[in-house]
């Protein structure tokens, strides 16, 4: 019988939700003693597998959850006709980084999450998507877009990380000469010292680096604004006629326990950063060894507590335990490192606390002591908060911890810019519809102003600051 004449209320058959296209992975047991790239990216044909499901809505949803408004729709449809090349110019249009958002972006909890598609089915892997033509296009070499004529305006960009990269791509494809100062000796920010290689190689960052450096973007290395120059001297002396702070969330925060003191208590930024950025994974040729120990414990249940539980098991630790005060439910981390943490060995302890890091007469860590938690009244964040059970303490036997429970920006700016507003918890204050900060022509955004986040909204805050430069400039101009 014909659809057209099927007895009236006669249920469709329908089809079975559909999956996201897998992408190939390293073996857990192989990737746990490297650090290589777990994810090793869709084929050409896995890509085109995944691309042809997306039914390219008229009024698709997915934009809305982007906060650097990737076309997303448009970039798939050229997937989908297999020009390759053409999809990353489209994304980059927007997007100045899709090789480091196609791997370290949370779209599950953004494009994704609002993808049409996946009202039925698993949503649309569009991260996936965005990571494939990235690689395609940089592989086989990359045109540079048009761009319109200089406008004569300077414009200073501090800190090279995915706030300051997004700000300074935007601001050279409107016309504008743009310096980026960064601090270290290489670009990239968290990107290049947070981030284990494993999940994003340098060798990605270096290249959306060089690109942006094609398009006329300047970077000055070891130059730390508010020491070596004020943000008011290159206004004022240097002749840039606005500054965008983008100075991220460094210093690292510590427990305020008996033995945050101990020689093997590392802060994950201390740790992380001597692995990614001073290459200890690679010692001896390397001259920067990190001393990892057998048992490690790690405090947090973030995205970099991950990294830093992650990487202690590929530099030899033997047993590598995340300490978390919440449930798993409540774990903010992605799910997908999560996942992987678990496939490779991490173990678990929720709803536990450390109370004491315990160490012996030469200052080296031998246990931790903990007490368990139960979840009672839900906090000002939403979630429900940990009370200590009475009575439950027990003892971590242990030879390194690792400290992952947030950062809180640098202070070197606010404390040599007179006259920057800031709150109680040290970052920036800024207009959220431009970016301005309580000073004319200076703005700011990332982690500077959120505190520590994610890579995405850093690159968004980077996107409306560029945003408000460019109508600031074209405002004064015209006074």
């Amino acid at each position: 019988m014909s659809e057209k004449n099927e007895p009236k209320g006669a249920m469709r058959e329908r089809k079975p939700p559909t999956k996201k296209v897998m992408m190939p992975e390293q073996s857990p047991a192989k990737r746990r003693r490297n650090f290589d790239e777990v994810a090793l990216g869709y084929t050409m044909e896995q890509a085109l597998a995944e691309a042809e499901k997306c039914m390219q809505c008229r009024n698709p949803k997915c934009m809305s959850g982007c906060p650097v408004e990737v076309p997303i729709r448009d970039f798939i449809n050229l997937v989908r006709e297999k020009k390759f090349i053409e999809a990353a110019a489209r994304i980059k249009e927007t997007n100045s980084l899709p090789a480091i958002c196609g791997r370290v972006c949370p779209q599950e909890t953004q494009c994704e999450a609002t993808c049409i598609y996946g009202v039925r089915n698993e949503p649309i892997a569009i991260g996936r998507l965005e990571r494939f033509v990235a690689d395609y296009a940089r592989a086989r070499g990359e045109d540079l877009p048009k761009l319109p004529s200089k406008l004569g305006k300077r414009v200073a960009v501090i800190g090279s990380g995915p706030a300051g990269l997004t700000c300074a791509g935007d601001l050279i494809k409107l016309g504008y000469d743009v310096t980026i100062f960064e601090a270290f000796h290489k670009p990239g920010g968290v990107l290049i010292y947070g981030i284990p290689e494993f999940r994003l190689p340098k060798e990605i960052v270096t290249a959306e680096v060089d690109f942006l450096e094609r398009l006329g973007v300047e970077i000055k290395y070891n130059h730390v604004i508010g020491k070596i120059r004020t943000v008011n001297e290159l206004m004022t002396e240097d002749g840039y006629e606005a500054v965008f702070i983008g100075s991220g969330a460094g210093a690292p925060s510590f427990m305020p326990i008996k033995g945050m003191n101990l020689t093997t208590v590392f802060s994950a930024n201390e740790f992380l950063t001597r692995v990614n950025l001073m290459k200890a994974y690679k010692f001896p040729e390397y001259d920067t060894p990190v001393k990892i120990g057998k048992r490690v414990a790690v405090i947090g249940g973030g995205n970099v507590a991950m990294d830093s539980a992650r990487t202690s098991l590929r530099l030899g630790a033997s047993e590598v335990t995340v300490v978390y005060r919440r449930s798993r439910e409540e774990l903010p981390a992605r799910a997908e490192e999560v996942h992987h943490a678990e496939e490779e060995g991490i173990r678990f302890q929720f709803l536990v606390n450390p109370t004491e890091v315990l160490g012996d007469e030469s200052g080296n860590v031998i246990g931790m002591q903990c007490i368990r938690m139960e979840l009672g009244e839900p906090d000002e964040s939403g979630r429900k908060r940990p009370v200590a059970i009475k009575n439950s303490e027990f003892v971590m036997d242990l030879d390194t911890v690792i400290v992952a429970i947030g950062n809180s920006p640098n202070p070197i700016i606010p404390n040599s810019t007179q006259g920057l507003e800031v709150s109680k918890w040290g970052t920036i204050i800024i207009n959220e519809e431009t970016g301005m900060t309580s000073l004319r022509g200076v703005f700011a955004g990332g982690d500077i102003v959120t505190g520590a986040a994610t890579v995405i909204n850093a690159m968004g805050q980077g996107k409306c600051a560029a945003r408000g430069i460019h109508a600031y400039l074209t405002k004064k101009a015209a006074e």
